[in-house]
């Protein structure tokens, strides 16, 4: 039996992982901004579930979630942040203060949390982080630049993490999933207030109002949340976890575009180093 600390369980795949993760007999610390979308959780799994508030944005509530987390279950072992929403808007159209909302969530909230797990398993030598991450980070649709640029943020400090924390017992993986049958495409998606007309075409197409996605996804949560489990107790975790079909092809889609963009520049860029001594061997 491991203790599992989770972020973002009102709904979707953080709920769904919840669930699943009780249900093979885990320990899991259920966490939501609002802890009463959670309580009824932890009330079907007296034993094994413990609900708390966690707004990832407040350094208070982190440090205060994982140290009632350690004291009930004695330590966390993996370490989930799935907290997050969606953001779309043509880069033009950004507000700054729901992007900076937007990465403070998804980026620094990622960090917080992190920092807050690392110590108890250092001196543990043990444990999993695993961060989500979005298709989006891969394939970066328009209107979305900014939920991409986010989720490629969380991708990047998750590989630096995983490098150092390795020799330490400790695992970190990131998750990139497709489109599933969530809540994300509603209720969790905010948008920019005033779309600009000559992005219509482009960024205005994924807008909300324009959206037909919702409720028809074809990801399955259910099954993420056991995928993502049957990873993290593999022994041998991945760098990365796509998750969906369409994730699967969407990452195979954009490496060889840019595989292919890489080639057909590859004369220019290896033209930028300063001239070998023609009498040096090559």
């Amino acid at each position: 039996m491991s203790t599992w600390l989770i972020t973002g369980c009102s709904t979707g795949l953080g709920r769904a992982l919840a669930e699943t993760v009780l249900a093979q007999g885990h320990n899991a610390v259920v966490t939501a901004r609002d802890v009463a979308t959670v309580q009824e959780i932890a009330v079907r799994h007296p034993d094994t579930a413990l609900a708390l508030p966690l707004d990832v944005t407040v350094d208070e509530q982190v440090t205060e979630a994982v140290r009632a987390a350690e004291d009930h279950f004695g330590a966390v072992d993996v370490l989930v942040n799935n907290a997050g929403y969606g953001y779309r808007a043509a880069v033009e159209e950004g507000e700054d203060g729901a992007v900076h909302q937007l990465f403070d969530t998804h980026v620094f909230g990622t960090a917080r949390t992190i920092k807050a797990v690392l110590p108890g398993m250092r001196a543990r030598r043990s444990g999993t982080i695993v961060n989500l991450s979005s298709l989006g980070a891969r394939v970066c649709p328009e209107g979305s630049g900014y939920y991409s640029a986010a989720k490629a943020a969380i991708e990047a400090l998750t590989l630096s993490l995983r490098k150092e924390v390795a020799p330490l017992g400790i695992t970190a993986m990131v998750v990139e999933p497709g489109l599933f049958r969530t809540d994300f495409a509603g209720r969790s998606l905010s948008q920019s207030a005033e779309p600009i007309a000559d992005y219509a075409g482009t960024a205005g197409r994924r807008r909300k109002e324009h959206d037909t996605t919702h409720g028809t996804q074809p990801g399955d949560p259910a099954r993420a949340a056991a995928a993502l489990i049957e990873a993290v107790e593999s022994g041998d975790p991945p760098y990365m976890l796509l998750l969906g079909n369409d994730a699967s092809d969407g990452f195979r889609a954009t490496l060889d575009a840019l595989r292919g963009e890489v080639d057909a520049w590859e004369t220019l860029s290896r033209s930028t180093d300063f001239d070998a001594d023609p009498a040096e061997p090559r």
